[in-house]
């Protein structure tokens, strides 16, 4: 830990400060010029720090993006992607845990064929303003909430239900 002076409480001694670095300059330099470590583990240790975060050569070293909050939610919404198409399947590579390192987002380029694209009105930011836009999401979404009502409703609700046509007569009759 880096000690402080007594008289300056808010400057960290040089001598500290030299024993957190991974070399100490003044012995690896030899004329003025850096001079690599004869020590393995400093000298991987320095590698290591200069290695450019990428997921390699087979994948055109592809670099880690860095996570924003709208990333982070696109990123969740592929990965319950199961969930929101019920006529879709997928394999079961999407429930890994955590989020994935290494990955790019990009645009869709449309094909020639006129009635497949989306139109100016129907494209969207983000992956979830385009499914909560979407129509036969919104039905499929709105199916299963009141399905999921049901099952947690009450049992003894049907019989103060009114069901049938002219309701509002009967209930007319029972109030006399």
């Amino acid at each position: 830990m880096p000690s402080s002076s007594k008289t300056n409480p808010g400057k960290v001694s040089v001598m500290a400060r030299e024993s957190e670095l991974i070399y100490k300059p003044e012995k690896e330099l030899v004329d003025g010029l850096f001079v690599p470590p004869r020590d393995p583990r400093k000298m991987n240790k320095i590698l290591r720090k200069t290695v450019k975060d990428t997921a390699g050569a087979a994948w055109f070293d592809m670099p880690a993006p860095t996570i924003t909050p709208e990333l982070k939610k696109d990123l969740e919404i592929v990965k319950l992607r199961d969930v929101i198409d019920p006529k879709l399947h997928f394999k079961k590579g999407a429930h890994s845990k955590g989020h994935l390192k290494y990955f790019q987002m990009g645009t869709v380029i449309e094909t020639q064929f006129f009635p497949s694209r989306l139109t100016k009105k129907e494209r969207k930011a983000t992956i979830a303003d385009e499914l909560l836009s979407d129509h036969t999401h919104k039905e499929y979404r709105k199916r299963k909430i009141n399905e999921i009502h049901e099952k947690r409703r009450p049992g003894d609700f049907e019989k103060w239900k009114n069901k049938g046509r002219q309701t509002w007569k009967r209930a007319k009759q029972r109030r006399k």
